[in-house]
């Protein structure tokens, strides 16, 4: 794809509950590849998905490799209230950094490339949690709990899109066995039977929770000590 990205019109790529559960009102919802970066459970959670206390694993954007996902066509009238939205949904710690890069559209018609709003991982930030071992991961998600519900209901909810999508991942795909997620369970089962499954995991001995602290107050006081 050698087109110029359109800039005209605000796109926004969805990649983790963005795809699920955008929030935010748009007119058109395409197939888009993002190259440069891949979906990831490299962020701590300590809001939405987990806490101070048991942090869970949310899905980031690493750099490297590639990223299939959704990119979100906003009307004009609605882009400064969509952008207001999103940012107050993402930017809660600073661990997400906003990102404009462009995106290929996949799909019927000829191909395109427009720049796509996103959020990308702050390396450097406490709450990156970087690429962790499998059976890590996978106990961290099983036990975790937030205010918007149980990790592992997330991690469900992500896998059953992108099944939709035909988006295939092989280390997701690992996790999600290595979890308890995989198969008909993920597919047939509410978000109750998770967040119950989670209550049962999170009262086994042999899931200690992460060691993470992050104060909201003081979300990006982490980049004054970065090298300039």
């Amino acid at each position: 794809m050698n087109q110029k990205p359109d800039t005209r019109t605000l796109w926004v790529f969805g990649y983790g509950s963005l795809m699920w559960q955008p929030g935010f009102p748009y007119v058109e919802a395409r197939h888009a590849r993002l190259e440069g970066y891949s979906r990831a459970f490299c962020i701590y959670s300590l809001h939405y998905r987990g806490t101070q206390l048991r942090p869970g694993l949310v899905l980031g954007l690493a750099r490297g490799g590639t990223c299939d996902g959704i990119a979100f066509r906003v009307a004009a009238e609605d882009a400064a209230r969509v952008r207001a939205y999103l940012h107050a949904r993402e930017l809660i710690y600073g661990v997400y950094r906003e990102a404009m890069l462009p995106a290929g559209l996949i799909g019927p018609g000829d191909p395109e490339t427009v720049n796509v709003l996103t959020y990308i991982a702050e390396t450097g930030h406490p709450s990156f949690a970087g690429h962790l071992p499998l059976a890590r991961r996978a106990a961290i998600i099983r036990a975790a709990r937030g205010k918007a519900g149980s990790n592992l209901a997330y991690f469900a909810a992500t896998l059953r899109k992108l099944q939709d999508l035909g988006i295939r991942q092989a280390d997701l795909e690992r996790l999600a066995v290595c979890a308890g997620v995989a198969g008909p369970f993920a597919e047939t089962s509410d978000t109750g039977v998770f967040d119950g499954r989670s209550r049962v995991f999170a009262r086994t001995r042999n899931c200690k929770p992460s060691a993470v602290r992050n104060d909201r107050r003081h979300a990006f006081s982490y980049r004054r000590r970065l090298p300039a």
